[in-house]
């Protein structure tokens, strides 16, 4: 099964150990000191045995409520760097986010289920946590 949403948020890629130049060179445009945003999209997806009793493998409303709990709520219109304790001391990658999500759901879900994040951070560029094999 899969559950569709999404959140806006701004976030900067720095390295404090690192010069502005090197930075700059490592992350681009992603290192503008006045932050950038994303309106990213994510799929959230669950599998499972499915339950004889109700057909479901697992209840969307509920999937849906601790999507919007645990991930819009927290980054939804937030400064990922400066707003989100989850990112206080690590980067705010597309990377680190999917990992941070997959964790934040995946810590209020049965583990008899395994979840598996897609995170677009871009029509184009995406990632996928944990990535398949």
């Amino acid at each position: 099964m899969i559950r569709k949403a999404h959140f806006n948020a701004a976030h900067r890629l720095h390295n404090t150990d690192w010069s502005d130049e090197k930075n700059k060179e490592v992350f681009g445009l992603c290192n503008s000191p006045n932050y950038h945003g994303h309106n990213y999209n994510m799929e959230v997806y669950v599998s499972g045995e499915i339950n004889p009793v109700t057909g479901y493998l697992f209840d969307l409303k509920e999937l849906k409520d601790i999507i919007k709990e645990e991930v819009e709520d927290r980054y939804d219109h937030k400064n990922l760097n400066i707003d989100v304790d989850d990112f206080k001391e690590m980067q705010p990658s597309t990377e680190n986010i999917a990992y941070m999500i997959h964790k934040l759901v995946s810590n209020r879900i049965d583990p008899r289920y395994t979840i598996r994040v897609k995170l677009w951070e871009t029509e184009r560029n995406g990632v996928e946590y944990p990535a398949r094999e």
